[in-house]
């Protein structure tokens, strides 16, 4: 596994790349934080 960082609307969501999947996995609790415009993680984390 890579674990990486990925930008969204110019905001980092961790990311982990799956070689043996072929599959990209994304924080749910990052891309929350983006879309809700939640400066803390830690909020985010309470939808």
């Amino acid at each position: 596994m890579k674990i990486s960082i990925r930008l969204f609307d110019d905001k980092e969501v961790r990311a982990i790349w799956d070689e043996e999947n072929k599959k990209w996995y994304f924080s749910v609790v990052d891309v929350v934080g983006i879309l809700n415009e939640e400066e803390d993680y830690i909020k985010a984390g309470n939808y």
